[in-house]
Order: structure tokens, then C-alpha cells, then sequence
């Protein structure tokens, strides 16, 4: 039984596929939890101080682009907790999970063809190569 899950998420449609996965490992268990991590990185930051200016501003729209995983999860009584943490995408992914215990690592997969993965790598392929614990790549 999975007990403690990441669950990278960016408020997109994959990441929301993601979401429901996560629930399903968890399911029945009273003790699991599920972590949210949101990254953001440089150019987001600098692009959010620019377009909402306060701290809380910037704060409240972050959390409401995670609006609907978090209502997913409230909605099937699963714990979690929200962590926002700064850097480039996958390395920061990667330097969380492998920091701390998890049971799995689920990310959602955006299905780039094979140029695209080529050109702009996929983000879910450099996470399970790289994190020490079991990875699902939700389609």
C-alpha cells in the first residue's frame, strides 16, 4: 500500500491526470498522504512579481492554478500538503524527491511525439530516470 506519494503538478490537464492516479495508489488508506509540488522556476517568478506585484497576490494565484488538484484530492478525503519550491523544473523535481521518503513519484506526461521530445526533452522521461524511488508516468 502506498502511503506517501509526490505529485508534481502545474494546474494543467496532465497534471490533473496525475491527480487522479495518485488518489487510486492511496484509496482506503487513512495514514496516506499526498505532497503537491509546484516549481517555479526563474522566468515565472520574475514574469508573476511583474504581473501581481504583492507576495499574497502572487501566493493566491499560484494556489489557484493548483485550484482543481487540490479539490480533486479534498474531494476523496486524502491528505496532502502544498510545497512551492523555486528552481528549474526537473532538477528541482528530481533534488526534492530523491531529499526525502516517498513511495512513488507520480508525474503526468504532456505526449510529445518523438521531435518534440527530442528538441525539448520530456520533463516525466528525466524525472524517472533520475529519482531514487518508483515513478508513474500518467498518459
Amino acid at each position: 500500500m502506498f502511503q506517501h506519494i509526490l505529485l508534481a503538478a502545474d494546474g494543467s490537464p496532465h497534471a490533473l491526470r496525475a491527480t487522479e492516479r495518485a488518489i487510486e495508489l492511496v484509496r482506503g488508506s487513512f495514514e496516506a498522504m499526498i505532497e503537491v509540488v509546484y516549481v517555479v522556476n526563474g522566468q515565472t517568478a520574475k514574469s508573476d512579481v511583474l504581473h501581481y506585484g504583492s507576495s499574497d497576490d502572487i501566493k493566491a494565484m499560484r494556489m489557484a492554478k493548483l485550484k482543481n488538484v487540490i479539490e480533486k484530492i479534498t474531494s476523496a478525503n486524502v491528505k496532502y500538503e502544498i510545497r512551492v519550491i523555486h528552481g528549474e523544473t526537473v532538477p528541482t523535481i528530481i533534488d526534492y524527491a530523491n531529499k526525502h521518503r516517498f513511495d512513488c513519484v507520480v508525474v503526468g506526461s504532456r505526449k510529445l511525439n518523438q521531435l518534440q521530445k527530442m528538441i525539448v526533452g520530456s520533463v516525466s522521461e528525466k524525472v524517472a530516470k533520475r529519482v531514487k524511488w518508483p515513478v508513474m508516468i500518467v498518459k
